[in-house]
């Protein structure tokens, strides 16, 4: 493994997130390569690592002073033998090739988990749609589109939202795909509802780290009913994995963004939610301004000089990291052991450091790694191609059904191949070899391409 690793490390040098992932992939699966020496004979390590294709393009458009300004985009289309390419896009300063590999790479394994036939890819660009208006928006995602719609479609790859990349940019994205194309089909996902979108898909990624959080609780005889949670992040996932666990009887104390965090001792219950929501989706503003409004809230900035966040030094029962990749350091993982905490369902993509996975680990935590617990998003969007396929809109009930029901899935999944592999109870392996057993298979049957 420490070989493969070390090609990867020599062929891009500096794509440390890359590198994290690979990693921890192939740690997590060399008891299953050390069984099945085939998948060895067959190179399928050194092909995992490689993306089938890797697109960069220049993207540019004029800002509303006239100015002409130009970014990167990327479409990392990494692994299609389950299916078609399959993973968001996003639009912040930090994207770079290292960064959507290893998402990519990430995807690949997360979309295996969840029964759905979709392969794994990611995208995006250094676009930051922060402090831009509408009209830049749209001119930058119509010009991002003119390229893009080159490498995608229903039956190739098909596109959603990450960071940076919500409605009102899936919406600009759409319609210049259609105008270019000529053709109405479900070749992005997160669609609005009146015109191809699914019901859940917004809710999904939260609410399916609360639905992941659940199966793991529920193995201790216990649940999130009366749990105090920390949960990371203001935007998408974290709004509704705080919706979800209102609902399940649980209180949310913290929520945060790139400025600090605030911590609410009384929660924040469903009034206040709605209060984050039109601050976050609809005015664009800080998440400071909650302790402006409530007296209950404590805001602390962030300290650039600390060597932890101080999010995760509080004493509560659950942690939900759900705002980006490597959001909890060693310390933040000690810390939160030190408080008492029992359970972290990351909503995130990889939020933790592999100290602070070892960490929880060692203290036999009820840890949830992200491309399991955070699955929910991807599987709604498929099957929001699903519905599309079909020329169907199915029900609110019926989504969240068919969402409980694959989390269960990937929960038993997972359970189960670390049982198998000789690790019981380690989410991280079980679903590192879970997703890696589905998809080597299937290139084995597909032959050498």
């Amino acid at each position: 493994m420490s070989d493969i690793l070390q090609v990867v490390i020599n062929r891009d040098p500096e794509e440390k997130e890359f590198h994290q992932a690979v990693s921890e992939v192939m740690e997590s699966v060399k008891p299953v390569l050390d069984q099945n020496p085939i998948y060895r004979q067959a190179r399928i390590p050194e092909r995992l690592v490689e993306p089938e294709r890797a697109i960069l393009f220049r993207v540019p458009w004029m800002d509303d002073q006239g100015e002409i300004q130009v970014d990167r985009g990327f479409r990392i289309e990494m692994n299609s033998a389950l299916g078609p390419y399959k993973g968001g896009l996003r639009f912040h300063p930090s994207v770079n090739l290292g960064i959507l590999k290893f998402l990519a790479f990430e995807q690949v394994f997360k979309n295996a988990l969840t029964t759905l036939p979709m392969g794994g890819g990611k995208g995006g660009s250094d676009f930051d749609p922060k402090g831009k208006s509408d009209n830049e928006v749209m001119r930058f995602c119509h010009s991002f589109m003119c390229e893009l719609f080159r490498h995608i479609g229903p039956n190739t790859d098909v596109p959603a939202g990450d960071i940076g990349v919500g409605a009102r940019e899936i919406g600009f994205l759409f319609g210049m795909y259609k105008k270019l194309r000529n053709e109405f089909t479900g070749v992005l996902t997160g669609k609005g509802l009146n015109w191809g979108g699914s019901l859940i898909r917004p809710e999904a990624t939260g609410y399916g780290s609360v639905y992941f959080a659940s199966e793991m609780i529920a193995t201790r005889n216990e649940s999130l009913e009366g749990k105090t949670c920390l949960v990371s992040g203001s935007g998408n996932v974290a709004q509704f994995t705080t919706e979800k666990l209102n609902e399940l009887g649980a209180k949310v104390v913290t929520l945060s963004d790139s400025a600090g965090y605030i911590y609410d001792e009384s929660g924040i219950d469903s009034k206040k939610l709605e209060y984050v929501k039109v601050l976050k989706n609809v005015r664009r503003g800080r998440i400071k301004e909650y302790a402006d409004k409530y007296s209950s809230a404590v805001y602390t900035p962030v300290d650039p000089a600390l060597d932890h966040n101080p999010l995760w030094n509080h004493k509560v029962d659950c942690a939900f990291p759900s705002a980006t990749q490597n959001e909890i350091n060693g310390k933040d993982a000690q810390n939160l052991v030190s408080n008492g905490v029992m359970l972290v369902s990351e909503g995130a993509n990889m939020p933790t450091v592999p100290d602070g996975v070892d960490i929880f680990l060692q203290e036999k935590l009820l840890y949830g790694p992200g491309k399991a617990a955070n699955a929910g998003g991807v599987s709604v969007s498929g099957l929001e191609m699903t519905q599309n396929s079909m020329r169907l809109v199915w029900t609110r009930e019926e989504v969240d059904n068919r969402l409980k029901m694959i989390m269960k899935s990937i929960h038993q999944s997972s359970l189960e191949a670390a049982e198998q592999y000789g690790t019981p109870g380690n989410y991280v392996n079980g679903a590192n070899i879970a997703g890696f057993v589905k998809v080597v298979d299937a290139m084995l049957d597909q032959g050498l391409v």
